[in-house]
């Protein structure tokens, strides 16, 4: 799978923008300011339909314009596809395939897949738990895009319920409300929860080993990384002492531990939230469900977050991202793209020096840098000049 022609209008930076990628690798080149990070960022929204660095799509369209316009030719084996996205900030996105409307934009997710590190990934290992819930729900969908849908089913069942909790609690409290409105929105966040929870352990499973492995070659062999899942579904279930008052298996995270089923996660999430609908009526908030939860990044049995260096966290982001690529690599019949924005000045030459030659030979690799001496020579290959958002290719 590869990129082979990105377009913009209005997108960031540029009011147009034409360019060709070759198989292989490509460097894109020029001072910070100037752009290269709102090409690669235009390729990544094409598989993701967001940003790794905002969060809506307001920030995505040019200033003076009232919508943006992302292009991109997509080859995979001996087939074509021209995905078109159309960003509407306050209105609903459009897409097209081979021009053809599509029903909904995200009917195009699967077209491209991508595996994505930026300076930005440092948060996985350092920051707070909602940025690595999105780490896992942003490659759930890349490896099925049906959990697209199940994530935004989730959001707007909690939206719905965390709404009824501010505006009923009090009267629901005092026996004047009506329980049973609590009681739907209830089903419905247990049963898309479960789905989403489900996925996100058999995920955390299957990465376990290929991110202990990649962490070893990007870090040389120094420490072993490892990944748990904490649910608050198994928290809801633990008392003072920490022993499980309800039944059914502890929640898993890595290993060979099965994963309790679908059923059985939305019974548990059902008893749960009557167990602590007290509280929730309280704050006014929903406390359980995979909006509450995160990914346990271990390094040598020490929380990586507050005891890994700079270097150890910079390895374990990586980590996180090889090993994304490893699990996308084997499930379909290509190669996702990787893209590097801005990475290897980050590191030092060592761990440059690994990371570089673990990627060296994907079927398309896109980098970013400032200089193009940050580039390793064995990444060597086609350049493209980014300056004042204008694009050149040079080799």
């Amino acid at each position: 799978m590869r990129v082979s022609h990105l377009q913009l209008a209005d997108f960031r930076s540029y009011t147009a923008a034409d360019l060709q990628f070759d198989p292989g690798v490509t460097a894109l080149v020029g001072p910070n300011g100037q752009g290269k990070t709102n090409l690669v960022e235009a390729i990544g929204y094409i598989a993701t339909h967001g940003s790794h660095r905002v969060s809506t799509d307001a920030a995505l369209v040019r200033q003076g314009a009232s919508r943006a316009v992302i292009r991109c030719a997509i080859e995979r084996d001996d087939r074509h596809a021209l995905v078109e996205l159309e960003l509407v900030p306050g209105g609903s996105n459009r897409a097209r395939v081979n021009r053809s409307p599509l029903p909904r934009a995200r009917e195009a997710l699967g077209l491209l897949r991508t595996v994505l590190f930026a300076p930005e990934d440092l948060a996985l290992v350092k920051g707070d738990p909602d940025g690595r819930r999105r780490f896992l729900d942003d490659l759930l969908v890349a490896r099925a895009p049906r959990f697209a849908g199940v994530r935004s089913d989730y959001d707007r069942a909690l939206r719905q319920r965390n709404a009824l909790l501010k505006s009923a609690g009090a009267t629901i409290k005092a026996g004047r409300g009506d329980v049973r409105t609590l009681d739907v929105w209830d089903a419905h966040l247990a049963r898309t929860g479960a789905d989403l929870l489900a996925a996100r352990l058999k995920l955390v499973q299957d990465l376990a080993v290929p991110t202990g492995k990649a962490y070893a070659q990007v870090s040389n062999g120094q420490g072993d990384a490892e990944l748990t899942y904490r649910s608050s579904l198994d928290e809801a279930e633990s008392g003072p002492d920490g022993a499980r008052e309800a039944g059914g298996a502890p929640t898993p995270a890595t290993g060979a531990d099965v994963v309790p089923a679908r059923d059985l996660l939305e019974a548990r999430l059902l008893e749960a939230l009557a167990k602590v609908r007290g509280k929730e009526l309280e704050r006014g908030v929903s406390l359980i469900g995979p909006h509450r939860d995160d990914l346990l990044l271990t390094l040598g049995g020490l929380p990586a977050k507050g005891y890994a260096s700079h270097g150890e966290s910079w390895s374990f982001a990586l980590a996180l991202r090889l090993a994304s690529y490893e699990l996308l690599t084997h499930d379909g019949d290509s190669e996702p793209v990787l893209i590097l924005d801005d990475v290897f000045a980050e590191l030092d030459a060592g761990r440059r020096a690994r990371l570089a030659d673990l990627v060296a030979g994907a079927e398309q690799v896109i980098v970013t840098a400032a200089v193009a001496e940050d580039v390793p020579e064995v990444l060597d290959g086609a350049r493209v000049d980014v300056m004042a958002s204008e694009v050149r290719r040079v080799r």
